[in-house]
């Protein structure tokens, strides 16, 4: 049986056709998945930041029984933690302009909570303190955990980034309105180690 040019070239226009449309659909498909990473990747960097938002109302109080005439930073560190539980980003509308006011917010909540940790090396006994010393363990450990959970989030957003900047996924990208994700960055003077003794 011998098909006519007209039959061949129908199936070849809809190989083609097919191929493309599969091409195009695990493209998207990539993308929305690495979109949804990134998410997720988010809403563990806010679940690791709550963490260290829920353990500084103990660590004050406790704070707050030794050192009481300590008020001006303890409320610091209550308006920091306040500011920065409030400044949240929606993952799927990311801007640079948000990404720095939430960095910014929980920068002035760490600078908060550095001054808080030099006012305790006035107060040895606070330093001997059961309660105390576990919150600050929790801290620390908390602290540890954000540093994982920013690294994550940046690995997921460097991955979703060059899927949609590559050349054909690009374009593919602009048709469905896939937009580059901000990473999350070190503030400025982050290199410069702060100096913090228990």
């Amino acid at each position: 049986m011998k098909l006519s040019k007209g039959v061949i070239t129908l199936l070849v226009i809809a190989g083609v056709v097919l191929v493309t449309f599969l091409w195009v659909k695990n493209s998207y498909n990539r993308m929305v998945l690495q979109e949804e990473q990134v998410t997720t990747a988010w809403s563990q960097v806010e679940n690791v930041y709550q963490r260290r938002a829920d353990l500084i109302p103990n660590l004050v109080s406790t704070v707050k029984g030794y050192a009481s005439h300590e008020r001006e930073t303890l409320e610091g560190v209550v308006n920091a933690r306040a500011k920065a539980t409030q400044t949240t980003i929606d993952p799927t509308n990311m801007t640079a302009q948000s990404m720095a006011n939430f960095q910014q917010a929980q920068g002035e909540l760490s600078q908060a909570l550095s001054k808080l940790m030099v006012v305790v090396e006035r107060y040895p006994d606070l330093k001997a303190n059961q309660n105390f010393l576990e919150l600050q363990a929790q801290l620390e450990g908390t602290e540890n955990r954000i540093t994982v959970e920013r690294q994550k989030f940046n690995e997921a957003s460097r991955m979703y980034n060059t899927t949609i900047r590559q050349f054909p996924k690009n374009m593919i990208a602009g048709m469905f309105g896939f937009e580059r994700k901000e990473y999350f960055e070190a503030n400025e003077g982050a290199q410069n180690v702060p100096v913090v003794e228990f």
